[in-house]
């Protein structure tokens, strides 16, 4: 089931962990999402994967593609398909800038997060640089090396709350 954040009224869908893990993210937008109602309901349900996901120009248009949303149990004829290309809806000023962005080389687009927003559905994208090998083994070492200071300080807190023993 989704995961509610109750400080920004948003009950969260799905998010890309691996994006964050493969990619430098730069800025970050807040786009709508043009879907049927099949793909809504679906979501309701909590289902649905960003893992394969981007957002590439068509025209002057941003589309989603590779996002899977699996198709309504109770659909009929109407259901859709689960990997079809999606429609982001952004201003005009927004779409502007992400082109120019993503102009330069080694730039894409990754969605970060699936969320309901006030009944809306809302996808929060990325404009991402590729992180090379190192830089993931870096990243991992940075985070291991944090969470056994926090352990041994815990320890230690624990020792003097304790009264030393």
């Amino acid at each position: 089931m989704a995961k509610k954040d109750t400080a920004e009224g948003r009950k969260t869908i799905a998010s890309n962990r691996k994006a964050r893990h493969d990619y430098t993210i730069g800025d970050t937008f807040e786009a709508g999402l043009a879907l049927m109602g099949t793909e809504v309901k679906s979501l309701r349900m909590g289902r649905a994967s960003l893992v394969d996901g981007y957002a590439v120009f068509y025209g002057d248009e941003l589309w989603l593609e590779g996002v899977h949303i699996p198709e309504y149990i109770a659909g009929t004829w109407t259901n859709h398909t689960p990997r079809r290309r999606r429609k982001l809806l952004l201003h005009r000023a927004e779409l502007d800038k992400i082109m120019l962005k993503t102009r330069e080389s080694g730039r894409t687009v990754v969605p970060l997060s699936l969320y309901f927003k006030d009944s809306r559905v809302k996808v929060e994208i990325g404009i991402a640089t590729g992180k090379r090998e190192y830089d993931k083994r870096h990243a991992l070492r940075e985070r291991q090396d944090k969470r056994e200071a926090d352990r041994a300080m815990n320890t230690k807190n624990a020792r003097t709350a304790d009264g030393g023993r």
